[in-house]
């Protein structure tokens, strides 16, 4: 059963609220958000490749939401709450989540993106819990506005 969220939980979740208006990293999400829409690590290591702005803006923006569930995991960061406040990391986890075995692979890490795995599919399993149609309605959501952008 899940623990009752803190105050110190809520400052938290407003740390990372204000770190997210970093100019850098909202021009990182707006592309990340927008442009990034692979369905291989080859297609990343096109739209994104070592040493391109847009690597940094890919690296930024995993990283970032790595580091929030980092804090789910290690128990810092009241889960509930944070689901209840950051719809962002299952977007990013969305987009990573097939990717994630090729980048292991790759960096010979079992261990990379470890925390957003963990906390995006166990945002996944709350979203179900909170209706049947709300995790499809996400990836729904989510493919059109990839559709969208596409066409611009």
């Amino acid at each position: 059963m899940p623990t009752q969220a803190t105050y110190d939980d809520a400052n938290l979740i407003l740390r990372l609220y204000e770190l997210r208006r970093d100019e850098k990293l909202r021009q990182a999400r707006d592309w990340y958000s927008q442009k990034f829409h692979p369905k291989s690590l080859a297609d990343v290591m096109q739209m994104a490749p070592p040493g391109s702005q847009e690597n940094a803006y890919m690296r930024m923006v995993a990283s970032y939401w790595e580091t929030a569930a980092s804090f789910v995991t290690s128990g810092v960061l009241n889960q509930e709450l944070f689901f209840q406040s950051s719809g962002e990391m299952l977007a990013v986890y969305e987009k990573m989540r097939l990717l994630i075995p090729e980048f292991r692979a790759m960096a010979k890490n079992p261990s990379a993106f470890k925390n957003l795995e963990t906390v995006g599919n166990a945002y996944i399993k709350w979203m179900e819990s909170q209706g049947p149609e709300a995790y499809s309605g996400f990836q729904a959501m989510l493919s059109g506005m990839a559709a969208a952008t596409a066409k611009k």
